[in-house]
């Protein structure tokens, strides 16, 4: 360690506590030697019980189907979700709206995101609509194990329009060591063709297999050459699915209109794109905790507003941070359109 490092020890042992997940950017996380007695493992086995036992509080959130389909293949699949007067409306507003975006270059794939924030909504009377539905609310707090509702945006991948190496989002991986939700509820029809959204069944399960695996990768993860997994999200071959006793990954070449909420600590990818250029549209909401605080919080809204402030003043520091260094922050603010 150097001096910094040395320095930065206490802040490095109390992030054991939290969701910190890099190899590289915590000595402690990224210990060979505490990882050898088992750190890594033991954090991930402890982030699942916590969060099965805060999905078991929040289990008459949703009906005993999509409680067994979350427990059985990591994901909840809603085909036809909403009405189809509903799901005109929302796109009519979607694919009209003029709002402040930003942008993520991955490779060949660009990833264009509006936030639904309170302003936004406001403009947006259909999308609100969702955003407050209780069977879409229930379903995506139950698979995060939060009473409080995630974060939402409209969202746009669009692959193969620029030049650039393979998208790494299609590398099989796991966000991170803790159950956690993301969801999708598709404004576009999706093939095989345009990059679907890809599951590995039942890989979010914490198998015997699974620690093993996690285990080895763990010790050797903070001298890794891939820069996703050495940060945490540990990227996977196909030949590791016979390791881990996993089938065939799962793409999901689904209508418009179709909801789907998955636990990413489960093996996945975006689905390749034989189409070039492609395209889809969706909601995306995203919500990862803590994950070692038992309670699944209280649904209060001004703290989603508290976390809003919170996530607009980090990418403000984002900003400012590239701007010193004279260059562009991973999501860049983009002209409204």
């Amino acid at each position: 360690m150097n001096a910094r490092q040395i320095l930065m020890l206490p802040v490095h042992v109390l992030a054991l506590a939290t969701g910190a997940k890099s190899f590289v950017g915590n000595p402690v996380i990224g210990s060979t030697l505490l990882n050898r007695l088992g750190l890594h493992v033991a954090r991930m086995v402890l982030a699942d019980r916590i969060m099965a036992f805060r999905r078991l509080l929040l289990s008459a959130l949703v009906a005993p189907e999509d409680r067994q389909a979350l427990r059985r293949d990591g994901f909840i699949l809603k085909p036809d979700f909403l009405a189809p007067e509903d799901l005109a409306a929302i796109e009519a507003e979607v694919r009209a709206m003029n709002e402040p975006a930003r942008e993520c270059y991955q490779g060949d794939t660009v990833t264009w995101r509006v936030l639904l924030d309170e302003d936004t909504l406001s403009r947006l009377p259909a999308t609100r609509k969702l955003i407050e539905d209780r069977r879409y609310r229930h379903l995506l707090c139950y698979v995060a194990g939060r009473l409080r509702v995630p974060s939402h945006w409209v969202q746009r991948i669009r692959s193969g329009v620029r030049a650039g190496k393979r998208d790494p989002q299609t590398n099989l991986h796991a966000d991170t060591f803790q159950p956690n939700m993301k969801a999708w509820l598709f404004l576009d029809d999706v093939s095989e063709d345009n990059g679907p959204f890809t599951f590995v069944p039942g890989s979010h399960r914490m198998t015997w297999r699974r620690v093993k695996y996690a285990y080895r990768r763990s010790i050797a993860e903070a001298g890794a050459t891939d820069s996703y997994s050495a940060r945490g999200s540990f990227r996977f071959e196909e030949k590791d699915l016979a390791e881990l006793g996993l089938p065939a990954p799962r793409a999901f070449a689904v209508t418009r209109g179709t909801l789907v909420v998955a636990d990413t600590v489960g093996l996945h990818r975006r689905g390749d794109s034989r189409l070039r250029p492609s395209s889809r549209l969706e909601i995306w909401s995203m919500c990862r905790t803590n994950p070692f605080n038992p309670l699944p919080g209280l649904p209060f809204r001004f703290l989603d507003r508290i976390d809003l402030a919170l996530y607009r003043a980090f990418m403000s520091y984002q900003d400012r941070k590239a701007a010193k260094r004279g260059t562009k922050p991973s999501w860049r603010p983009v002209p409204r359109r």
